[in-house]
């Protein structure tokens, strides 16, 4: 009989979500392909991280790192990068250009449930980018990570607000007005409130320290933090 804790472990996931990402992977790292906002996202992200957690010497795990975008930032900045993915293909155009750029990541096609079985306690911070509102239970996404925190260690979450205004902007406007993402990118019902986040971490015994606003402006092609979480935003939880 398969437990509830297996069979997210082994099924958290939509493959068509992976399939739709994996068609992106040969050009994850154009600046100017559909992977464009997130170029302009990552240095915004990384300084939310860097500004709460010492890079250097630090062990990072990175989950749903997609090609490395973010992988490769925080490697730079000095961390021991750890980096998981569900999908191969851009696990294995991760690797090609980690060799290209000479940035040294451990990039891994595997599950962050089944990561925590094997490296409990095992890193200082822990990212997880963009990927919530895609698996089926984020709570075990949350869960699996808090397992695998040091004591001490901080996680580290993007997403999207589940509020009018993200419809409008980042379905509505960004997929069908403006084209900036494949159209059938998001679902409005996956978005995730702040409230639903938090109540993730209670359960997963982490405490909420911040929550910041993230905003995209796409005409001028730049990004910053905002007070406005109504879109998308950026939470840093630790373990006590």
């Amino acid at each position: 009989m398969t437990t509830h804790a297996e069979a997210a472990t082994s099924a958290n996931y939509h493959q068509a979500e992976l399939d739709k990402f994996a068609a992106l992977a040969n050009r994850w790292w154009d600046p100017d392909g559909p992977q464009r906002a997130l170029h302009v996202l990552n240095p915004v992200r990384l300084d939310y991280v860097a500004t709460r957690v010492p890079l250097a010497g630090s062990a990072v795990l990175d989950v749903g790192c997609g090609a490395g975008l973010l992988s490769e930032a925080l490697a730079r900045g000095g961390a021991r990068v750890t980096a998981a993915d569900l999908a191969p293909e851009l696990v294995k155009v991760a690797r090609l250009h980690s060799l290209e750029s000479g940035v040294q990541v451990e990039y891994l096609v595997q599950s962050v449930e089944s990561l925590a079985e094997e490296r409990p306690g095992s890193f200082d911070a822990i990212t997880c980018m963009e990927m919530l509102e895609h698996v089926p239970d984020p709570g075990s996404i949350i869960a699996a990570c808090a397992k695998l925190l040091r004591p001490g260690g901080r996680l580290f979450l993007s997403t999207l607000n589940r509020t009018p205004a993200a419809f409008a902007l980042a379905i509505v406007g960004a997929e069908y007005v403006a084209r900036l993402l494949p159209k059938g990118t998001h679902r409005y019902a996956d978005f995730i409130k702040p409230s639903e986040m938090a109540a993730w971490l209670r359960d997963a015994g982490l405490q909420l320290e911040d929550v910041s606003g993230l905003f995209y402006d796409p005409l001028r092609n730049r990004a910053s933090l905002s007070r406005q979480t109504s879109v998308n935003y950026l939470a840093c939880a630790v373990k006590p």
